[in-house]
C-alpha cells in the first residue's frame, strides 16, 4: 500500500506554479521585445510613407496611442512578476519612465549634439575647439546681441511684472473687473508673430508726402510732427519699441496670476491693518506683496526666461537688423543663414546655459512652497 506524502505534493505543486509562473514572464518580456520593435519599424514606414496624409495621420495615431498602451501593459505585467518590495520600488518608475524617455530623446541628446558641433568649424568637418565660444563672447555684433538681451530682461521683464502687478492690485477694487481683465487679458490670446505684425502696422513709416498707414506715425503727423522709423532709429533704444509688444502680450499673464494670489490673502489681516490706521500703500507694500511673493518670483523667473529666449517678435518686426538682434535670432541667423553651424551651434548652448539657471532657480523655488 502506497502512503501519500501531502508535503511532497504541495512541494510539487509549489514548483509547477513557479515554472508556469516563469514561462508567463518570458513570455511576457519576449512579447514586450517585439512590441517595441515594432513600435520602432512604425516610426520608419511613417517616415519613409508615401501614402496620402489623411491615412498616415490616423496611421499615426493609432499606432503611436495603441502601440504606448500595450508596452505599458506588458512592462506593468513584467512588474507583477517580481516580489512586493520590488514592485513599490519599480511602479513609480513605470509612470515616469516616459516622460524621462521624451526629456532625454527630445532635449538631452539634441543638446548632447549641439554642443559636439559647436567646438567644429561651420560645415563640420574640422575641429576647433572652444574658438567658436571666444567668437560668441567677442566678436562686436555678439556683444550687441547680448546688451540687448539685457535691455530685454531689465525693462521687458520688469515692465511686465509691474504692470501685472499694479493692474490685478486696481482691478481687485473695481466694480468692472471682470471687463478689466479680459481687456488686458486678451492680447495673451494672440501669437507672437501676429502682435508681431499687428505692431508692425502700428509703427508703419512712409516718405512725409505720403498718408501714414501706421498709427503711431499718423497721430504725429496729425499733431504736426515728421515721422519717424520707431524701429530704426535711437540704437539701441529702439529696442524698446519692440519690448513694448511683449509688455503688451506678457501682462495679461502675470496679472492672471498676481490678481488670484492677492485674492488668496486673508481679508481679516487687511482690515485689521486699516483699523490700526494704516494706509493703501502700507497695507499693499507691508501686507500684500510680502504674502504673494512666492508667486512675484515664480512669475519673475517665468518672464525672464521667456525674455531670454525672445525670437519671434524681433524677426517679425526687423529680422534683426538696426541692432535689434538677440541671442534667438542671432543663433538663427548664423545657422540657417549664414550656414554656420559651428557658431550657431555655440550660441544655441550659450542660450540653453543662461536660461538653465533661472529654471533652477524656479524649480527650487515650487520645492519650497510645496514643503511650507
Amino acid at each position: 500500500m502506497t502512503l501519500l506524502n501531502p508535503d511532497a505534493d504541495d512541494h510539487s505543486a509549489e514548483l509547477a506554479r513557479a515554472r508556469r509562473r516563469r514561462n508567463r514572464a518570458i513570455l511576457t518580456l519576449l512579447s514586450g521585445i517585439v512590441a517595441a520593435l515594432v513600435l520602432f519599424e512604425g516610426f520608419f514606414i511613417l517616415r519613409d510613407s508615401q501614402a496620402p496624409k489623411l491615412v498616415t495621420a490616423l496611421f499615426a495615431m493609432v499606432w503611436g496611442g495603441g502601440g504606448t498602451a500595450i508596452l505599458y501593459l506588458i512592462v506593468n505585467q513584467l512588474i507583477e512578476f517580481t516580489s512586493s518590495k520590488w514592485q513599490k520600488r519599480l511602479t513609480p518608475f513605470l509612470f515616469v519612465l516616459p516622460a524621462i524617455a521624451f526629456v532625454v530623446y527630445f532635449l538631452a541628446l539634441p543638446a548632447i549634439r549641439t554642443f559636439i558641433a559647436s567646438l567644429f568649424d561651420r560645415d563640420g568637418s574640422s575641429f576647433v575647439g572652444l574658438a567658436n565660444y571666444i567668437t560668441v563672447f567677442t566678436e562686436p555684433f555678439m556683444l550687441v546681441t547680448f546688451r540687448n538681451n539685457v535691455l530685454w530682461i531689465v525693462f521687458g521683464a520688469s515692465f511686465t511684472i509691474i504692470f501685472g502687478l499694479l493692474v490685478a492690485a486696481l482691478a481687485d477694487r473695481s466694480k468692472f473687473e471682470n471687463l478689466a481683465k479680459a481687456i488686458i487679458f486678451m492680447p495673451m490670446a494672440i501669437s507672437l508673430v501676429g502682435a508681431g505684425v499687428i505692431w508692425k502696422f502700428i509703427y508703419a513709416v512712409r516718405d512725409p508726402s505720403d498718408v501714414q498707414i501706421g498709427l503711431l506715425n499718423a497721430i504725429v503727423v496729425a499733431l504736426g510732427g515728421e515721422p519717424q522709423a520707431w524701429v530704426a532709429m535711437l540704437q539701441p533704444w529702439n529696442n524698446l519699441f519692440l519690448i513694448v509688444i511683449v509688455v503688451w502680450m506678457q501682462t495679461g499673464y502675470a496679472m492672471v496670476l498676481f490678481s488670484a494670489a492677492i485674492k488668496s490673502v486673508p481679508t481679516d489681516i487687511i482690515e485689521a491693518a486699516r483699523v490700526d490706521g494704516a494706509g493703501e500703500f502700507k497695507i499693499f507694500f507691508s501686507i500684500i506683496i510680502p504674502s504673494i511673493m512666492g508667486t512675484v518670483v515664480t512669475v519673475s523667473a517665468t518672464v525672464i526666461i521667456f525674455t531670454l529666449k525672445i525670437f519671434d517678435v524681433v524677426l517679425v518686426m526687423t529680422g534683426g537688423q538696426f541692432g535689434t538682434d538677440v541671442i534667438a535670432t542671432q543663433f538663427y541667423n548664423q545657422y540657417f543663414v549664414n550656414r554656420n553651424a559651428g557658431l550657431g551651434s555655440a550660441i544655441a548652448i550659450v542660450l540653453l546655459l543662461t536660461v538653465i539657471p533661472v529654471m533652477v532657480y524656479n524649480l527650487r523655488q515650487f520645492n519650497k512652497r510645496e514643503t511650507l
